[in-house]
């Protein structure tokens, strides 16, 4: 989760301040393609955070699928 969110808040905030920046003559310094182009590396490493995530969540499924169809049933036992 940590990768998911730091590459997207630091990809978010570095387009932000890309999309602010301005020549001297009021022109932008950076086109929106520039700015896409530098937040590829972060989109990679937040494809990796959710790829983990997701690896999880099946090691999860598969977990509970097998408790649940390998616990045998146990009656309670009668209180005398």
């Amino acid at each position: 989760m940590v990768l998911y969110i730091a590459s997207m808040w630091i990809a978010g905030v570095m387009q932000g301040l890309m999309w602010r920046a301005v020549n001297e003559d009021g022109t932008l310094t950076y086109s929106f393609i520039e700015s896409v182009a530098a937040t590829h590396p972060y989109y990679l490493v937040r494809v990796a955070g959710g790829g983990l995530f997701l690896a999880g969540m099946l090691v999860m499924a598969y977990n509970v699928y097998k408790t649940w169809r390998g616990a045998p049933a146990v009656a309670a036992p009668a209180e005398a």
